[in-house]
């Protein structure tokens, strides 16, 4: 009897013209491009069975060619991740017809965790009935940071909003840490070809985040907790900050 392969296909959506840091995946950090790091991690991976890169950039499709990954340049007036990946697979979905599961993973994410990827992935299976989207989260006490997207979620993981404010706010209650959105998201498939034909809001508009699209629309989101101190490379700032921490990253060490 022939059995269809189910694919859980992960995808870095890699934009050039980012505004905070111009030509971010290019970046190099202890001597390889930002995007480099995020693949070797990436494919350190149990669960993913195939990673390739959408991009705006022939600089991009190269540099993941150069890694041995497959890359799609798609359109460059398309401003976010989400959006990217799902106009990408819409196009092409004679390509990737049997899809179990796609993760979104951010390409400016250089302590990306494999073990929690896979982690995330399984969660998301198993709860495939109950969730459209699933955004981890870490704890963090960083206040006003606008590059973090912050999670208000309820006791049964479920997620109620997302904001880049420092929320929920305690009123009459002692402050606890922040809930943070971790560096990748995982999507039905079904969801995420139809996620950029949903109605964009005013919720999403305000606060810069397309993620609340899935909510203003009905749609469940999930979330679950990693203990983990990994953040993003947004500024320079950033950039100096991972050089301190990178030599010590146990990943690093294991990059092939």
């Amino acid at each position: 009897m022939y059995i269809k392969f189910l694919m859980i296909l992960g995808i870095i959506p890699a934009r050039l013209k980012s505004k905070r840091l111009p030509n971010k995946p290019l970046q190099v950090i202890d001597g390889l491009p930002l995007l480099a790091h995020v693949l070797k991690r990436s494919l350190m991976s149990k669960k993913l069975d195939k990673l390739i890169v959408c991009t705006d950039s022939l600089k991009v499709v190269n540099l993941a060619k150069k890694y041995g990954q497959d890359a799609y340049l798609t359109s460059k007036n398309i401003k976010n991740g989400s959006d990217r990946i799902s106009t990408f697979l819409k196009k092409n979905n004679s390509k990737f017809k049997n899809l179990k599961l796609v993760v979104d993973i951010q390409c400016d994410e250089i302590f990306l965790n494999p073990t929690y990827l896979d982690k995330a992935i399984n969660f998301h299976l198993k709860n495939l009935n109950k969730y459209d989207v699933v955004i981890p989260h870490t704890l963090t006490n960083e206040k006003n940071n606008k590059n973090y997207v912050k999670i208000i979620s309820n006791q049964d993981n479920d997620i109620l909003y997302l904001t880049r404010s420092d929320a929920p706010h305690a009123f009459r209650m002692k402050s606890k840490p922040f809930k943070r959105h971790q560096d990748f998201v995982t999507f039905k498939p079904k969801f995420i070809n139809i996620f950029k034909d949903l109605k964009r809001r005013k919720l999403e508009e305000y606060e810069g985040i397309e993620l609340l699209r899935v909510l203003e629309n009905g749609y469940k989101i999930g979330t679950l907790k990693f203990n983990n101190d990994s953040f993003s490379i947004n500024t320079k700032k950033d950039i100096l900050r991972s050089l301190l921490l990178i030599q010590k990253d146990k990943f690093r060490k294991n990059y092939k």
